[in-house]
């Protein structure tokens, strides 16, 4: 059964930055397109980047410039480089496939904006 674990968030004050991690329990998904997801209080759990096999990146148009995604596969590790952090961006990662598989969602990392 495949796991994936999210860690590195935290509170952080607006205009600072921060790298979450998301670590998989098996290389196999070293072929997959792999994504951030977060869902803030009250709202949807919505896309934020996704990175190909090969290295390919997209994102979402609210992190557009300020979020990086990038992936290790030696490592089994998704990175997202989150700079000039904004109060909007506080929210729960997620880390998963895309698109995403119920079974994988895991526990998430809490990313709190405020001064």
């Amino acid at each position: 059964q495949v796991q994936l674990v999210e860690s590195g968030g935290g509170l952080v004050q607006p205009g600072g930055s921060l790298r979450i991690s998301c670590v998989a329990s098996t290389s196999t998904l070293s072929i997959y397109t792999m994504g951030w997801y977060r869902q803030a209080p009250g709202k949807q759990r919505e896309f934020v980047a996704r990175i190909s096999s090969g290295g390919t990146t997209n994102y979402a148009d609210a992190v557009k410039g300020r979020f990086t995604i990038s992936r290790d596969n030696a490592k089994n590790t998704v990175y997202l480089q989150m700079n000039s952090l904004k109060p909007e961006d506080t929210a729960v990662y997620y880390c998963n496939v895309f698109p995403p598989l119920y079974e994988y969602w895991g526990q998430g990392t809490q990313v709190t904006v405020s001064s």
